[in-house]
């Protein structure tokens, strides 16, 4: 076992776990075309320095110094839609809390450092979410 995961259970599991991306996903695409189409310009995950540590938003507004993060209802636990697996407990749940605390303290970083951060569940719509960074966007003086 490689990094404390434990294997696939199924050839096809192998295969799900190797689809899964870090970033690019469609909902990330899907939001980032549609503030592209209105003309804004920004960076796909950026990695923003904050003394040691470092936070990579998905989509970056460097000038503006806002972050948003578009979240997966399972990987940073959802209220609505994110569930705990029932099998192999003892990696996912730590994994999970990890990820929780890892966005708590990103959000913490960038806010102390003067950044305004935005986050989005994967399942909300694009309408809305394209609706709220720019009424964010807007409110913001570039630097």
């Amino acid at each position: 076992m490689t990094g404390g995961c434990p294997p696939a259970s199924t050839p096809g599991r192998a295969a799900n776990m190797r689809a899964i991306h870090r970033r690019d996903t469609k909902p990330e695409r899907q939001l980032s075309s549609a503030l592209h189409a209105l003309g804004y310009r920004f960076r796909r995950d950026f990695p923003i320095r904050i003394g040691k540590v470092t936070v990579r938003p998905d989509i970056v507004f460097t000038r503006k110094h806002v972050a948003i993060f578009l979240d997966g209802c399972f990987w940073h636990g959802c209220p609505e839609h994110g569930h705990r697996p029932s099998v192999h407990q003892s990696y996912w749940n730590p994994k999970l809390e990890r990820n929780h605390a890892r966005d708590v303290r990103n959000n913490q970083s960038l806010e102390d450092a003067g950044w305004t951060v935005i986050r989005f569940w994967e399942h909300e719509e694009l309408a809305e979410e394209v609706e709220h960074a720019r009424i964010v966007l807007g409110e913001r003086r570039p630097r």
